[in-house]
Order: structure tokens, then C-alpha cells, then sequence
């Protein structure tokens, strides 16, 4: 019913940026929050960022903050994550979700979009 998207991950060298996308797709698409999430081999997947769909307010692990940007296009239906400063740390697959209501998980997911950062 909802489909989410990943765009613009790749290969970067330490310390620079990568904006990443996430499409958000389906006509009764309504999400409350929306965020990222990374996995890097061999561990187990962690949070990164989120955003509120309405109220705009933002959260971040504590990993990223200070770097990492979340925001959202309502009208497009996107998600965005600005990376800055990247370290080879970050190297993961990311992912975008959507979580319909306050008390639920995260029930829609997109298939992963790879970062890579070279030292």
C-alpha cells in the first residue's frame, strides 16, 4: 500500500556530504513521523534521525548530531537526510520508515540506499 524509495547514497571520502532521498509512495500514504536508519555488516541496525510529518520537530542519535540534517517535503511526499562532515564510521546501508501512528513502530520500509566513506 505505501512504498518508500532510497536515492543518493555512494562512495564519499571522510569529511565530506551526501544528501540522501527517500519517495514516499500510495495514495493513502499518512505518515505521523518519518526517519532514517542505518546498518553497518555485522551489526545490528540503529536509529539516525526522525522528523514529525506536521509539527516539524526533530530528533537525532547522538552519533550524528551536530552533522547529519533531517527534513521532508510534504507536498513531494520526501524525505531528506543532509550528511556532513561524514566519517568512515558512517559507512552503513540506510534505510527511510514511516510510522502512522504515535504509539506503533515503524510499519513501512524502504529496501536501503549504501553509504560509503572512505579514510
Amino acid at each position: 500500500q505505501v512504498q518508500l524509495v532510497e536515492s543518493g547514497g555512494g562512495l564519499v571520502q571522510a569529511g565530506g556530504s551526501l544528501t540522501l532521498s527517500c519517495a514516499a509512495s500510495g495514495r493513502t500514504f499518512r505518515a505521523y513521523t518519518m526517519g532514517w536508519f542505518r546498518q553497518a555488516p555485522g551489526k545490528e541496525r540503529e536509529f539516525v534521525a526522525a522528523i514529525r510529518w506536521i509539527a516539524d520537530n526533530t530528533y537525532y542519535a547522538d552519533s550524528v548530531k551536530g552533522r547529519f540534517t533531517i527534513s521532508r517535503d510534504n507536498a513531494k511526499n520526501t524525505l531528506y537526510l543532509q550528511m556532513n562532515s561524514l566519517k568512515p564510521e558512517d559507512t552503513a546501508m540506510y534505510y527511510c520508515a514511516s510510522k502512522t501512528t504515535i504509539a506503533g513502530s515503524y510499519d513501512y520500509w524502504g529496501q536501503g540506499t549504501q553509504v560509503t566513506v572512505s579514510s
